[in-house]
């Protein structure tokens, strides 16, 4: 019998136990028929598990009927074999029309109409719950408002409804190939994403790793990455030439703040003062065309929920890359919320979005930092390189890259995006070394293509297959980039240092344009001079 063999049999009986275990879970009358009428249906409660774990026993429902002795009893009916059982409409229906199988009772409410009842006994309506302003006298409406419990939640994926023309990309897992390619037909995209302040240092370090002459085979176009600029200390100058040879600038904030919980409970107002802002300042300062930055990521890996979201819509931002997803089955592909995510909301107190909203997530995939993924007992993974503790050599970290390429190369092909912070290779010139080799031997085999975060958006906008991506027009802009530097001598401008970095005793913003008058910051992003900021 073949190692490949077992392997598939030690899986089903795995997943055979799984099951197993969840049928074996006790109902009683008690639990399920307090107060229950004998005309609703329901499921057996699964407790916290995912909608595709839950579709095993979505066609299973229940009632509780009279019994003798004045008591009830559970009746278990089962739906036709190919459909399911909708909590909401209490009907079987088809499969594919059915995305609430984790939901094991309907919701009942005391009030009229849609409208909902609060914790204090008062009925509001359905629109003013988890919309960021208390307006239950005991705040009840804004306590529990998850991408799950949000009354006005953005609907599970439907693909029917779903249209390219729209702007709008989903599938039910998140884990489809856009235009419903073959995988072999699909071009393994690698995005290589820096978040924090570009300095001297690592500016050098970010030519070594994008050399001239690391080139994709398929496009003969050079490899490119983003950058999630965050503005103190940053040289604009250096932001200016990574704009020139084609990589993209994104916004990681002005502040940078440390409090991860500022970032949690920030307002829209804040959050476009705090990345809008970046992005004037990157336009003004790093001589970026305005419109050329749509994408951003917030620090410390932190979502800001609807108000983020929000603000990206009204300030035209494209996407986001701030939300993680754990390690399952295949990797994902971005997708947009204008439906519910098709993962979990991964880290302790996350404020992920619930609402539609016509924005791109450039979604982090749990990275397997293994040794190897056959046989080494399951660990933890990392979304950013940098949390990979335990790769300490070069041999490691050239293993760490190629097992996690050959797992979206051999599966679904979403693309692999390595995330390192701006000042990973600083103190890692083993791995800076190992990681240009691989970028530039990677890039020579042919079918992987290192792309930025837009180039990426604009393939999913119009999948096109790898024996015509060398004419994929999206990816030709700026494709060989050759000439001068336009500045070689930026102004080192001596300002002010903002009341956030009082250990600072004079900030330089380095700029190849005319120095601001002090130094930019919150509420005052073209420097002009407002005191109350400093």
């Amino acid at each position: 019998m073949t190692r490949q063999v077992i392997t598939s049999l030690f899986a089903l009986l795995v997943a055979g136990l799984a099951s197993a275990q969840l049928e074996l879970i006790e109902m009683t009358t008690e639990e399920y028929c307090l107060g229950r009428s004998s005309q609703e249906f329901f499921r057996q409660n699964l407790g916290d598990v995912f909608e595709d774990e839950a579709r095993q026993f979505c066609g299973v429902y229940y009632r509780c009927i009279p019994a003798p002795g004045g008591k009830k009893a559970l009746s278990k009916n089962n739906c036709p074999a190919s459909l399911f059982f909708d909590i909401e409409q209490q009907i079987c229906k088809g499969r594919n029309e059915v995305f609430n199988c984790a939901q094991f009772e309907s919701e009942v409410s005391n009030c009229p109409g849609t409208d909902i009842e609060c914790g204090s006994g008062e009925c509001l309506r359905k629109e003013l719950f988890c919309d960021g302003v208390a307006d239950c006298n005991d705040g009840s409406d804004e306590n529990v408002c998850t991408p799950e419990t949000d009354p006005n939640r953005a609907e599970v994926c439907d693909t029917r409804t779903c249209r390219w023309n729209q702007g709008c990309f989903c599938s039910v897992d998140g884990t489809h190939i856009p235009g419903d390619l073959n995988p072999a037909q699909t071009p393994q995209m690698i995005t290589i994403t820096f978040t924090g302040a570009i300095n001297e240092r690592n500016f050098r370090i970010f030519q070594e790793i994008f050399k001239d002459t690391t080139k994709n085979k398929g496009n003969d176009c050079t490899a490119k990455g983003t950058f999630f600029v965050s503005h103190a200390f940053t040289n604009y100058s250096a932001i200016q030439e990574l704009h020139r040879k084609g990589h993209e600038i994104a916004v990681n904030s002005i502040t940078n703040n440390p409090n991860a919980t500022y970032w949690t409970n920030l307002n829209s107002q804040d959050y476009e003062q705090e990345m809008d802002g970046a992005r004037i300042i990157i336009e003004r300062f790093a001589n970026v065309t305005a419109g050329e930055i749509l994408g951003m990521r917030v620090p410390l890996g932190r979502v800001g929920g609807n108000p983020q979201f929000q603000m990206m819509v009204e300030w035209g931002f494209l996407y986001d890359s701030s939300i993680a997803a754990p390690k399952g089955r295949l990797p994902l592909w971005p997708y947009t919320l204008m439906h519910r995510m098709p993962h979990k909301c991964l880290g302790t107190d996350q404020n992920c979005p619930s609402r539609n909203f016509t924005v791109w997530e450039m979604v982090m995939n749990e990275l397997d930092r293994r040794d190897d993924p056959k046989f080494d007992e399951e660990l933890t993974g990392c979304h950013y390189v940098d949390q990979c503790a335990n790769i300490i050599s070069a041999k490691q970290f050239r293993a760490f890259l190629d097992n996690n390429l050959a797992r979206h190369y051999s599966t679904n092909r979403a693309p692999l995006g390595l995330h390192f912070t701006s000042a990973f290779f600083e103190t890692r010139k083993d791995f800076l070394k190992e990681f240009a080799n691989w970028v530039d031997e990677t890039a020579k085999k042919g079918d992987y293509y290192f792309v930025t975060m837009q180039q990426a958006i604009n393939w999913m906008e119009a999948p096109t297959e790898i024996a015509a991506i060398n004419n994929f027009q999206e990816w030709k802009g700026k494709c060989d980039v050759k000439g001068l530097p336009l500045c070689n001598l930026p102004n080192p401008c001596p300002n002010k240092v903002p009341r956030y970095f009082p250990n600072e005793d004079q900030m330089f913003l380095f700029t190849c344009e005319e120095c601001p008058k002090t130094y930019p910051w919150l509420g005052d992003p073209y420097g002009s001079g407002f005191d109350d900021y400093f």
